[in-house]
């Protein structure tokens, strides 16, 4: 196994700009994360949180271990553990985080963010159905409202908080884009490593357009750029795996950008990466994380609001199911992950897969 820490070691990837006589070095890519020192020992048991729909998306209870069947790598697998959860009873309850990004929005967008997660908090009267914490994210800092179900007492809260002007934006070009990109992954994995000292599931709700995603045919790597690049990759679908965090992006520009391919763009990366040769920093797009750890993504609709309802709704009924795995011949072993449900008319949704190592 290779000897990497759990923090985003900086890929030192170089961008070939077509259009300028120059490279940029963005060895800052991943930054400088606080995690813990030293990659610990694999687990040996993956534990997968799976959320079943109906066709309307509406979260199904009540079903039971047959009715599932886990494909690792295409062969069935036994499981050592199934457990059932509803929110009225789960011990602990689903952690929901409502992140508002103010480094990747820009300035008049992120007001508009602010309203509608106000309005989402103030639905029925302000009682939330589960326990929500609020954080801004910017460049000068993080501010974190603790959770609760108050969601009057929130949506006050998002009032007083201060995001503060962002120092990185837009018209910062190529610089400004690799710098919050190295600021989104550095939170990003931070953030994971603090969550996964808790115990249960945790849900994310990414109010963004998503970091610069900086892969095109323009985007040229070295060996040893990929090999940097690859490794980040497995930390931070590593870290997310481990503390049970799954990820939603909604994207608050809404209809204005239904039609462009920024929207669908990142498509072209979802699949898992099995090694470095070929990989592009596209790979680490939000978008990517969020549909790898069994998340959703939401753009092009202009009702923010009510999709931060139907992400949450997900934690309304879920399951989580254990398998062992054999150790692999060889380290950063990616596993493609399905998991299959007898009953028709019914999908499940979880993790797209991990990496095993010796």
């Amino acid at each position: 196994m290779r000897n990497r820490n759990r923090q985003l070691p900086g890929a030192v990837v170089l961008l070939a700009l077509p259009l300028a006589a120059q490279y940029i070095d963005p060895s800052k890519l991943a930054g400088n994360a606080t995690g813990a020192e030293g990659k610990p020992a694999f687990e040996r048991r993956i534990t997968l949180d799976v959320v079943v729909t109906d066709r309307s998306g509406k979260p199904v209870s009540g079903l039971g271990q047959s009715d599932f069947t886990v494909i690792d790598d295409k062969l069935p697998q036994k499981l050592t553990s199934f457990q059932a959860f509803e929110s009225a009873r789960a011990n602990p309850p689903t952690e929901v985080i409502l992140l508002l990004d103010r480094i990747n929005t820009p300035f008049s967008l992120f007001a508009q963010e602010r309203i509608e997660a106000k309005k989402f908090l103030e639905r029925n009267g302000g009682k939330l159905e589960q326990p929500v914490s609020l954080m801004v994210l910017s460049d000068t800092g993080t501010v974190t409202q603790p959770a609760g179900r108050d969601g009057n007492a929130l949506a006050a809260a998002l009032d007083r908080i201060d995001a503060g002007l962002r120092t990185v934006n837009r018209s910062q070009g190529i610089y400004g884009a690799i710098e919050r990109l190295q600021m989104s992954l550095s939170w990003l994995l931070s953030a994971t490593d603090a969550m996964g000292q808790r115990p249960g599931r945790k849900m994310m709700v990414w109010i963004s357009p998503g970091w610069p995603i900086l892969s095109g045919p323009g985007i040229q790597l070295t060996s040893k750029q990929q090999e940097g690049l690859f490794d980040d990759v497995v930390n931070m679908s590593t870290a997310l795996r481990q503390a049970r965090v799954v990820l939603y992006s909604i994207d608050p520009i809404g209809v204005a950008d239904a039609a462009s391919g920024r929207t669908t763009y990142y498509k072209d990366f979802v699949k898992g990466v099995t090694r470095p040769r070929g990989i592009e920093p596209g790979n680490l797009a939000l978008q990517v994380l969020v549909e790898q750890s069994g998340g959703r993504v939401m753009n092009s609709g202009n009702d923010v609001a009510a999709e931060i309802a139907g992400c949450v709704r997900d934690a309304e009924a879920w399951y989580a199911l254990s398998f062992d795995v054999p150790p692999s011949d060889g380290p950063d072993e990616y596993h493609a992950l399905e998991v299959k449900v007898a009953q028709k008319g019914l999908t499940a949704r979880t993790r797209q897969g991990y990496y095993d190592q010796p």
